[in-house]
């Protein structure tokens, strides 16, 4: 399969300054070398340049036994264009003055800022949360929140864009959160490319609903529910009004949709529409000659002009971009 990156015109491209601490988060020091670090040259001049900033003395002690010797301190954000915090060595440790008056200084003078996991607990001592909104992984929400209640957190979704500004959920959401960059940056095609070499999707769809610990439910629960909802998948083609998939639960039809939420993390109408995007990007990928009519109507979008309104809200692509990207790739 060819394909094209859009690459930007600068042979000198974004400047990205990732943060190396004592007790340095490694999982998400590792996804940001990964994405922004990692020599690229498929894609050209104009990539990414990339540098890892101590913000203080070394070596520097990381997760799981290792060392760490940064080539660079604090001076180095004074000319990054994108900074990345990993996690931080714990949720309420106190943030260095330096390092927040850094941080200051750099989104002043227009520099981005990310935070991967809880390493918005360093963007949030900055102030550079401060009435915006943000979030972070789901069992830290609580607790920063009522240390910082002028900032909106939102437990729900993988990442927050908030301009200069940019948070993601829990650890892995930070891959998401770089691909997301990545896209603004350079067009979907990089993002899509350096999904790709990480084994990934360029999307994902949902939030971190999905993954928070609920309740598990009863046993009744589970018998009713789970052939539930293997009927449902398989019959995703059709209408599945609440009525009709709450008298199959035997259950009213409030008590179903609360309990099909704490035993799936989403609401019905959420579910059933993550369920017929998954289906539909299945037979794009897989059945290059069947019609985009065909499609629609066998993952339950009934018309294209639907079925392509929801990929470009969650997907931001069309059905037939992502056909010609996807299909035949194994």
């Amino acid at each position: 399969m060819t394909m094209s990156v859009k690459i930007m015109p600068n042979p000198a491209g974004p400047e990205v300054a990732v943060l190396a601490y004592d007790g340095l988060c490694t999982f998400e020091f590792g996804i940001a070398y990964e994405v922004f670090g990692l020599p690229r040259p498929e894609m050209g001049e104009g990539w990414y340049r990339y540098s890892v900033c101590g913000i203080e003395p070394g070596p520097l002690r990381a997760a799981g036994g290792l060392t760490v010797v940064a080539d660079h301190g604090l001076e180095v954000l004074e000319k990054a264009d994108l900074i990345v915090v990993p996690g931080w060595r714990s949720i309420d440790a106190p943030v260095p003055d330096g390092l927040t008056a850094a941080l200051r200084a750099a989104h002043r003078r227009g520099a981005r800022i990310m935070s991967l996991c809880s390493g918005v607990a360093v963007l949030a001592a900055s102030g550079l949360l401060s009435g915006r909104r943000a979030t972070t992984h789901w069992r830290y929400v609580g607790a920063i929140a009522a240390r910082y209640p002028d900032i909106a957190f939102d437990a729900g979704v993988l990442y927050m864009d908030e301009g200069s500004i940019l948070t993601a959920a829990g650890s892995a959401a930070g891959i998401d959160l770089c691909l997301h960059v990545v896209r603004g940056d350079f067009g979907a095609e990089a993002a899509n490319s350096v999904a790709r070499r990480l084994v990934l999707p360029p999307h994902r769809e949902g939030g971190q609903a999905q993954f928070i610990h609920a309740p598990v439910p009863q046993a009744r629960e589970g018998i009713r529910l789970g052939p539930l909802i293997e009927w449902m998948r398989e019959r995703l083609d059709e209408e599945q009004p609440i009525g009709l998939l709450a008298d199959k639960a035997g259950m009213s039809q409030r008590t179903f949709q609360r309990r099909f939420e704490k035993t799936t993390g989403l609401s019905v109408g959420e579910w059933l529409l993550k369920e017929r995007l998954r289906h539909a990007r299945e037979l794009l990928e897989k059945q290059g000659a069947a019609s985009l009519d065909d499609i629609a109507a066998a993952s339950g979008f009934g018309t294209v002009a639907t079925m392509r309104h929801h990929f470009r809200k969650r997907l931001g692509t069309s059905p037939g971009a992502y056909r010609k990207t996807f299909a035949g790739v194994a």
